[in-house]
């Protein structure tokens, strides 16, 4: 339910604010409003008190007001909303403006501590959709856009849901290879280190008893991509992440270890690749050879799908303009 009244007018719309502190969704000396204000750079926007007024083209006025409701409705359910969460609606702003709501087929699982686990952008949403119709998917695109989070998120809503009897998640431990004999301790302790961003998403997801526990009887296994060799991956949500640092016979070895009940997911950022020796990437040959293979699916995620600090999504345009440079 919107949490606003509306004024119309031509080419004029007031929205009162009813229900929420209007302190909150301005922010500080109006520095969430600037956000706004940014995204619509051609309407007029003047908030006094509890209204909001904004001026301008029919289509774009209408436009701010969804988004609008939208943040109003999210600091409603919530109780709060950073520049980050505005940041986050905006770049899933045409979608959830259609819905004039957040849908609750967004959530994917509801994990520890309250937290609920969702697609929050429309390129995590086709990955969501995706699982659904194909029993491998390849997710491509830069740090922050969620890729690793929305692919474990969705290995344990299989799980909960009795679709698989494991989950099994593999890295590529290319910098390991090189420095493995270095590191204190036993082959674990040397290891754990480069799967870490696995169990920071696992621990979001799962309390840690259970986390344990699944740990200790294998239902969950992390493990480098290397321990996958020789292999047969069924009944079992598998996930490969960083995928770009895995060789052309490195994934072609991982691909062909799965059974005929399991789900594979390949996450990978194809800016990012650390193979010593120029070494081909795996991950780039196989985008090539399986664009149109039916039951492979091929997601790619870009800087709208950013969910980290907002500085995030300007570090990688920055990135890619220097590139194209």
């Amino acid at each position: 339910m919107l949490s606003s009244k509306i004024t119309k007018k031509l080419g004029e719309k007031t929205i009162k604010i009813e229900t929420i502190d209007p302190v909150e969704l301005y922010g500080v000396n109006d520095s969430k409003l600037e956000l706004l204000k940014k995204r619509f750079p051609k309407l007029k926007i003047v908030a006094r008190g509890n209204k909001i007024k904004a001026i301008g083209d029919d289509t774009e006025v209408n436009q701010f007001e969804m988004l609008l409701n939208i943040m109003i409705d999210h600091l409603g359910k919530y109780g709060s909303i950073s520049e980050n969460d505005i940041e986050s609606l905006m770049n899933g702003g045409s979608q959830k403006a259609r819905n004039s709501n957040e849908s609750s087929d967004d959530i994917i699982v509801f994990g520890n501590g309250g937290i609920v686990v969702k697609a929050r952008t429309p390129n995590q949403r086709k990955m969501v959709e995706s699982s659904i119709k194909n029993d491998m998917i390849f997710a491509i695109g830069p740090a922050g856009t969620g890729k690793t989070y929305t692919a474990v998120s969705l290995a344990v809503r299989a799980l909960k849901n009795k679709e698989v009897k494991k989950i099994i998640l593999t890295r590529p431990a290319v910098e390991a290879g090189e420095h493995l004999g270095f590191l204190p301790g036993d082959l674990k302790e040397k290891l754990d280190p480069y799967l870490q961003p696995l169990y920071d998403a696992l621990d979001d997801m799962i309390p840690a008893e259970k986390l344990a526990s699944y740990l200790e009887n294998r239902v969950i296994q992390i493990a480098p991509l290397a321990f996958m060799r020789g292999r047969t991956l069924d009944n079992a949500f598998v996930i490969l992440d960083e995928a770009q640092n895995a060789t052309e016979s490195q994934l072609k070895m991982f691909l062909t270890r799965m059974g005929s009940s399991a789900k594979f997911i390949i996450t990978g950022d194809l800016t990012q690749i650390d193979l010593p020796n120029h070494q081909p990437s795996g991950l780039l040959q196989a985008v090539k050879l399986f664009s149109n293979v039916e039951g492979i699916d091929i997601v790619y995620l870009d800087g709208n799908d950013v969910i980290r600090h907002k500085l995030v999504k300007k570090i990688i345009t920055i990135y890619d303009k220097n590139k194209k440079k």
